[in-house]
């Protein structure tokens, strides 16, 4: 009997779960809220960290490595930084184990304790910024433009999989600069830098935005965000980009003396995205038949499954199978053949189908014979004929267009779920009823912001940098507001 998978309609989660299982993505560890992230998995994160770490060196960045601790004395030095980690973080108060002297195992050596406890990364704002310190002496040092690949760790008590674990995978980008305005232009950078990769990679769209107040990083002057709605009108926040002041430079007394041999603190700016992405990916755009994959992140763009009944018949569609790859590989696109005669195609169909496959090519004797492939896309589910004759450009041109299709359906399903409201009740009613983002207006307050967040379990996604508003009055106190900005209920 086959296993029973949720649908998205009937439950998201357990849909959300179940599919990374059958994608074979991912699963829970043994440790209690982290994960471990399986090959398969793990080759769509790699392609996403390859991708943006070369977007990073193109824009200068370099990148490097720092400790997995962190004295506890450098977070005491950015009060606001160390505030909103405290309750995250994981420490270590101790450097040996011994032999428990009853026999039961090993037991935390009394005598090992450390002078001074490290904490376990939740980000690096803090050790970095200590080097910097020995690094930066004159504006000829600057700007610095670092990007680290590393794991952090965030103690969280409620988990899931690839969107809230207690360690997680990530980059996080630390850039020192002589003034403010160069500081800014790099925040904005990066923050065009995920957009474009969330958009043209992911065929997500996002929405550019400021954090208000309330929501931005701990220790920053200004967070940019990229906002992406899931397939349940959630919210995603994909990505983000600080712009840190010289508030790390202060706490840590990183100084330079500029052309005309006056000193003064360096300015900075942080931004990171994580695997929280490939949670993204599956939400975005998956099925109930499993996960489907943008072209672009897919580790196999195309299977190509034999159909025969005797081996002389598989020698022959073999023969053909490989001058097919050489020429689709002579294009860069990614291939396999699944030759196994293990497995039936039927189970391979379905198989593939679960892992988001973008294109499926099955051949048959009789499909050589007429000079044909069976072709199945995984977006849209279409089976057809293709002609043999150049196929090598006809599968490319087929990638290319299931990756604008993604892309397409995506921007349709924000749009159809983007709304604008103009007073208390009609938000609350149709958030409750619909979900979905939406457009209103606030009058830029915390305590209104927090009784939104209290009463609706809705939060303020970002100020819109990409969509045009025009002043109005808040739909909860009539206060005068400068512009709309995006509600919605969030990951």
């Amino acid at each position: 009997m086959s296993q029973k998978y949720a649908t998205r309609a009937e439950d998201y989660s357990k849909w959300y779960n179940d599919l990374i299982s059958r994608a074979d993505l991912a699963e829970h560890s043994e440790v209690k809220g982290m994960m471990v992230i399986k090959p398969y998995g793990f080759a769509i994160w790699e392609n996403m960290r390859d991708i943006l770490d070369a977007k990073f060196k193109e824009t200068g960045h370099q990148n490097a490595y720092f400790p997995l601790f962190i004295p506890k004395s450098y977070f005491s030095k950015e009060a606001s930084h160390v505030d909103g980690f405290a309750k995250e973080c994981a420490v270590v108060t101790h450097y040996r184990l011994k032999n428990d002297p009853d026999g039961k195992g090993v037991v935390v050596d009394p005598d090992a304790k450390l002078e001074e406890e490290l904490i376990v990364r939740p980000t690096s704002e803090t050790i970095i910024w200590n080097s910097y310190k020995n690094w930066i002496q004159s504006y000829r040092d600057l700007p610095i433009l670092i990007n680290q690949w590393a794991n952090v760790v965030r103690w969280e008590m409620r988990t899931r999989l690839f969107l809230r674990t207690s360690e997680f995978l990530w980059q996080e980008g630390h850039t020192a600069h002589a003034t403010k305005e160069e500081a800014i232009g790099e925040t904005e950078q990066m923050l065009d830098v995920y957009a474009d990769f969330a958009e043209q990679y992911m065929a997500m769209p996002v929405i550019r935005g400021h954090k208000t107040e309330s929501e931005r990083f701990a220790g920053a002057d200004d967070t940019y965000c990229i906002e992406a709605m899931m397939q349940d009108g959630k919210a995603l926040q994909a990505g983000t980009s600080h712009f840190l002041g010289q508030n790390f430079a202060k706490a840590f007394d990183v100084k330079f003396t500029d052309a005309q041999g006056k000193q003064d603190f360096v300015w900075a700016t942080s931004w990171g995205v994580s695997t929280r992405l490939m949670g993204a990916l599956i939400m975005t755009h998956s099925d109930d038949e499993g996960l489907v994959l943008p072209p672009a992140l897919a580790p196999i763009q195309v299977v190509i499954v034999p159909i025969y009944r005797s081996e002389e018949e598989l020698q022959q569609i073999t023969e053909a199978v490989n001058r097919i790859s050489g020429e689709l590989k002579s294009l860069g696109i990614k291939v396999k053949y699944d030759s196994d005669d293990q497995k039936r195609p039927g189970w391979k169909f379905a198989e593939y189908e679960a892992k988001g496959v973008p294109v499926r090519m099955a051949i048959g004797p009789r499909d050589l014979a007429n000079g044909v492939v069976e072709i199945a896309r995984r977006d849209t589910k279409e089976k057809y004929a293709m002609n043999l004759e150049n196929i090598g450009s006809s599968i490319k041109d087929l990638l290319d267009e299931i990756q604008q299709n993604l892309l397409v359906k995506a921007q349709t399903f924000r749009k159809e779920n983007m709304h604008t409201v103009d007073t208390y009740e009609d938000f609350k009613t149709r958030l409750e009823k619909d979900g979905g983002f939406y457009l209103a207006h606030w009058d830029g307050t915390k305590e209104t912001e927090a009784k939104i967040k209290q009463e609706t379990q809705a939060t303020i996604r970002c100020i819109p940098i990409d969509i045009a508003s025009e002043p109005g009055v808040c739909m909860v106190t009539g206060a005068p507001s400068k512009g709309r900005v995006v509600f919605a209920k969030a990951y």
